[in-house]
């Protein structure tokens, strides 16, 4: 076993055991067990699961995001403050100073990534199950060898192995029936397509409608139109080398990004967006319809709270006589000078 498996195994370990059980549910349900449906289903399955588990750090990367939004013309000024400057020391105190912004508000250019790193080792993890599936050998836990051989022969359409790669099929690598390498390119070629869009279309409506006008004129801004084009080649590229089960995992997954991705952008935009002025301009009709005040009258009348009453503290002899006035003691600020009130009649 090599250093990545090594890592790589606990991953294994925990997809496996979600994969088995899931198409095991599917199986119980009716589907069967040896068709590629319910291990299509099982993989989907996966994603939410997978993907659920990381919204805590898809909030924590929106939070990031609105804290680099922040800092971005304090960011541009530490830039301005160094440009041109080429020297070794110049260079050292645009880095440090740099750093320190960003350790003050609490993030760095990174953090947008996180969810990415984070599913990396889970998708390079189902490619090694689903790869090792495919040649019919078992698994590093419930991935049994007679499971292995099931996925290793269930199909799409009767012609489609989930086990197949588009580069397999086209170079005669693989042992297809009769229209299956017509049936693997079809597939593949049509999931490529779909993964590349999904990923173009989440990055645009991010940069078109998700973005200040401090934030357009940021370095990370930059970062983002190039990866506005560099991922959808990588899907492109890539994705006629990976078997047909993980290029499903994959879609799903862009998808799952996609509708959250729109979610976000359309209830919490960022402030200053496009998105932003448009949610506002809903809400202000959503108020007009319903014949409510404008939410700026609203937050104009609500009263400042009252401020609390400060307490006079008793004043020494010696410091009433310098400001020329009678010491009090204890009790003068109560009706009758702190004298007790007689009873009537007495």
């Amino acid at each position: 076993m090599g250093v990545i498996d090594t890592i790589l195994w606990p991953i294994r370990w925990v997809i496996e055991a979600l994969l088995v059980g899931f198409h095991t549910l599917f199986a119980n349900l009716g589907i069967e067990g040896a068709s590629g449906l319910s291990w299509v289903l099982a993989i989907t399955a996966l994603v939410l699961i997978v993907r659920a588990a990381l919204i805590p750090v898809f909030v924590r990367q929106i939070k990031s995001q609105r804290r680099m939004m922040e800092i971005a013309p304090d960011l541009k000024k530490i830039q301005d403050k160094y440009k041109g400057k080429k020297d070794q020391f110049s260079r050292e105190a645009l880095s440090r100073e740099t750093m320190a912004l960003y350790s003050k508000a609490g993030t760095n250019p990174f953090s947008s990534c996180l969810p990415l790193l984070l599913q990396m080792p889970i998708f390079f993890g189902l490619f090694r199950v689903l790869s090792e599936a495919g040649l019919g050998n078992a698994g590093v836990s419930f991935m049994t060898e007679d499971l292995a051989v099931q996925f290793a022969t269930a199909e799409l359409f009767g012609l489609a192995p989930l086990s197949a790669t588009m580069s397999a099929a086209v170079s005669g690598e693989a042992v297809l029936a009769e229209g299956g390498t017509t049936a693997v390119v079809l597939i593949a070629g049509v999931m490529v397509v779909l993964m590349s869009a999904s990923q173009f279309i989440t990055q645009l409506q991010i940069m078109a409608k998700n973005q200040s006008a401090e934030m357009m004129e940021s370095p990370m801004y930059r970062q983002q139109r190039i990866l506005l084009y560099v991922l959808p080649l990588v899907f492109l590229f890539s994705g006629v080398f990976f078997p047909l089960g993980v290029m499903f995992y994959w879609l799903v997954s862009n998808f799952w990004t996609m509708g959250q991705q729109f979610l976000v952008i359309r209830n919490m935009p960022t402030p200053g967006s496009q998105a932003a002025k448009a949610r506002d301009e809903r809400i202000a009709k959503k108020r007009e319809r319903r014949g409510l005040p404008p939410l700026e009258e609203v937050e104009d009348d609500v009263p400042e709270p009252p401020k609390p009453a400060q307490r006079q503290q008793p004043m020494g002899k010696s410091r009433a006589k310098k400001k020329g006035q009678k010491p009090k003691k204890p009790g003068d600020d109560s009706p009758n000078g702190g004298v007790p009130a007689q009873p009537k009649g007495s």
